[in-house]
């Protein structure tokens, strides 16, 4: 159901260096960009996501109750990925741990103030 999800940021080179990493981390890769935007997933036949900057040219901001959710293997990618994302800028919005009954996450900010969330279900 899901097509793919972008996100807003104000430096391209800083965003792709920031989510490159996790997305390899996830068996992912770099998929296409463009000047302005850059896609990334496993591929195009599956739900993707892209940082960008705004279209209309104005300052990106993160959205009020907005979040993107990427989802892990096992608690220990969850982890791992917390952790590379404080090391390559984020900041910590919410350590590791099991926030409800068959839910593991952990949350940071990235280097745009973005909410990202890595997850397990199970």
């Amino acid at each position: 159901m899901l097509g793919y999800v972008t996100i807003g940021v104000s430096d391209m080179d800083k965003a792709k260096a920031f989510y490159t990493p996790i997305a390899e981390a996830l068996g992912g890769t770099t998929l296409f960009g463009f000047p302005r935007i850059q896609f990334f997933g496993k591929s195009m036949a599956e739900a993707t996501f892209a940082v960008c900057t705004p279209f209309d040219g104005q300052p990106n901001h993160p959205g009020n109750g907005t979040m993107l959710a990427l989802r892990c293997e096992s608690r220990g990618q969850v982890d791992e990925l917390h952790n590379m994302a404080l090391q390559l800028g984020a900041t910590c919005d919410g350590p590791p741990g099991e926030r409800m009954p068959q839910f593991y996450g952990a949350y940071v900010r990235d280097p745009d103030g973005n909410k990202v969330c890595f997850h397990i279900l199970g």
